[in-house]
Parts: structure tokens; sequence; C-alpha cells
């Protein structure tokens, strides 16, 4: 994992996630809403980050918005 993530920044749990009862998924990004999932895409993360640690949620959480890949997001 420390080669994904040379600086850490996974390990502030700067991405966070709610499930409403529609079950559709609302990434946030340091609070702010940056994406959302419903149906198959929803359920397919669910499915993803159930039983990964913090650090695990994160990246995924950081794979599936899209433009947090490149390392130079502040």
């Amino acid at each position: 994992m420390d080669e994904i993530d040379k600086r850490h920044h996974l390990d502030d749990e700067i991405f966070s996630y709610q499930v409403n009862n529609e079950n559709k998924v609302f990434i946030f990004w340091k609070g702010k809403q940056v994406k959302v999932l419903k149906g198959k895409e929803a359920q397919l993360l669910l499915d993803k980050i159930t039983g990964l640690d913090h650090i695990g949620v994160q990246l995924e959480l950081a794979k599936i918005t899209g433009n947090f890949r490149r390392g130079n997001e502040r």
C-alpha cells in the first residue's frame, strides 16, 4: 500500500461516503460531494469496500472518483 500512497494522504480519511435509503452512494472529498453512484455501480462499490480497512476504503473511493489519481490534489 505504501507504493500507492507514498504521501500517506489516505491516512487522513479525506474521502467519505453515505448511502441513502434508495441505495444511492454519495462520495465526499474533504466534506464536499464529488460523485453520486446508483444502481449496479453503487452496489459494486459497496461490495468492494465491505471488509476493507480504512485505507482500502479510501483507495477505492479515490479510484471511483476518477480525477483523484494523479497525486496533485490539494
